[in-house]
């Protein structure tokens, strides 16, 4: 007797040892080894450039998410980039986020995708899988859906001309001694660059006094802009809103101001948008052409990103970080944070995580909070002016991320 009761206390001991070890071996065996975010970015044609931006952004990050113990609410899941094409068209994009969802099923959440318009495309899709997509597309269209898995973590086209038309205005009072009247708009038809339009046609310009003398839009790419700009040589507005989305663009009206006596800050020039900020800029347009410039961008690399630039700069050969690098490198932290909520690796699960998100002041986007409307719009989503000084476009506003103090182009 007194040696069997050890005995059965021992065999018990063990076996539920042994069952509990089976437990913890099939617990830490349904932990994945790594999590598939996507990144659907136009990698190929026109926007090729600024897509590849993107995915370095999200190279960079997922890298540095991975060094830092990756998912640890997942036992450590390694984060995986997944690439999709999604090419230089809306038709091209939009079958690029069906080959997605069919092909890349266990994808957990997804960035993209450049331009609004293939951004309102793509979540038609996405949102039928029930992918949650984070996006720095402008368009107000895109979270005015009625979306559930859509999140913008930009402020909106008509948020940014919002905020951007009083500095702009105390801009040209301070430096020139008087208010801007006058205005011209010339836009192409892409999704953001009429979602800014519409917001100045419909009230904000007259809200700020501003009357609108020449509004223009034209289709990209353009093949003449004479047309264009004899239109506002003959007006001779106090602002020209420039909103071109493809460089080629850029360079043609800018070029063709300068020939008709308007380049060079004769006529201050204010851009929506990322294209005529771009590196590639300057291997056809001089920087003298485009001192002074000011462009409205959803985000730049900025006061407290010195060390992603200094890397950007050093690993890709980038000189400056535009938006594109690093809002997309932002999005990565995000649907990091979401997986380390929501504690598993499943796509629902992540999306009602960012919608609950409430994870303080934002690092990689301008002002604001880490923290989504119920129209998946980010909460305090502020906007950054870039100017073009000596050949770089710096950020001279918000002034606490400021690299730069603003300067009026002189007339």
């Amino acid at each position: 007797m007194t040696t069997s009761v050890p005995t059965k206390v021992t065999r018990r001991t063990v076996l539920a040892g042994a069952s509990s070890a089976l437990i913890a071996s099939r617990a830490w065996a349904q932990q994945p080894s790594e999590v598939k975010v996507g990144l659907l970015v136009p990698i190929s044609g026109m926007y090729a450039r600024p897509g590849t931006v993107m995915r370095q952004g999200a190279e960079m990050a997922v890298e540095h998410i991975n060094a830092q113990g990756g998912i640890k609410a997942l036992g450590g899941a390694k984060m995986k980039l997944v690439v999709l094409d999604s090419g230089d068209s809306t038709e091209k994009a939009k079958n690029a986020a069906q080959r997605m969802v069919a092909q890349e099923t266990d994808l957990v959440a997804a960035s993209g995708a450049y331009l609004s318009s293939f951004t309102l495309a793509v979540t038609e899709v996405t949102e039928r899988a029930n992918l949650p997509v984070l996006t720095l597309s402008y368009s107000d269209l895109i979270t005015d859906r009625g979306f559930k898995y859509v999140f913008q973590t930009s402020a909106t086209a008509g948020s940014q001309a919002r905020q951007a038309l009083p500095q702009i205005i105390k801009l040209a009072e301070t430096a020139s001694g008087k208010r801007p009247k006058t205005v011209a708009i010339l836009t192409d038809n892409t999704a953001a660059s009429i979602a800014s339009a519409k917001s100045m046609r419909e009230g904000l310009l007259a809200e700020n006094q501003l009357q609108l003398i020449v509004d223009e839009t034209f289709t990209p790419p353009l093949a003449d802009a004479t047309s264009l700009v004899q239109k506002v040589r003959s007006a001779k507005p106090d602002l020209l809103f420039f909103l071109p989305t493809v460089i080629s663009d850029a360079k043609l009206l800018l070029e063709k101001m300068n020939e008709f006596g308007l380049g060079q800050g004769k006529i201050p020039t204010i851009s929506f948008g990322i294209a005529i900020a771009e590196p590639d800029m300057l291997q056809t347009v001089s920087p003298e052409l485009l001192q002074g410039v000011l462009t409205c961008v959803a985000s730049w690399g900025a006061k407290g990103h010195e060390a992603l630039i200094a890397e950007l700069k050093t690993r890709y050969k980038e000189p400056w970080m535009t938006q594109n690098a690093i809002s997309t490198y932002g999005d990565m932290w995000v649907i990091k944070d979401a997986l380390e909520k929501a504690g598993k690796a499943d796509r629902v699960a992540v999306a009602e995580a960012l919608r609950s998100m409430d994870a303080g002041p934002s690092k990689y986007y301008p002002l604001g909070e880490i923290k989504f409307d119920e129209k998946g719009r980010r909460v305090g989503a502020g906007m950054t002016i870039v100017q073009w000084q000596k050949g770089v476009p710096v950020t001279v506003f918000p002034p606490q991320l400021a690299l730069a103090e603003p300067f009026w182009p002189k007339s």
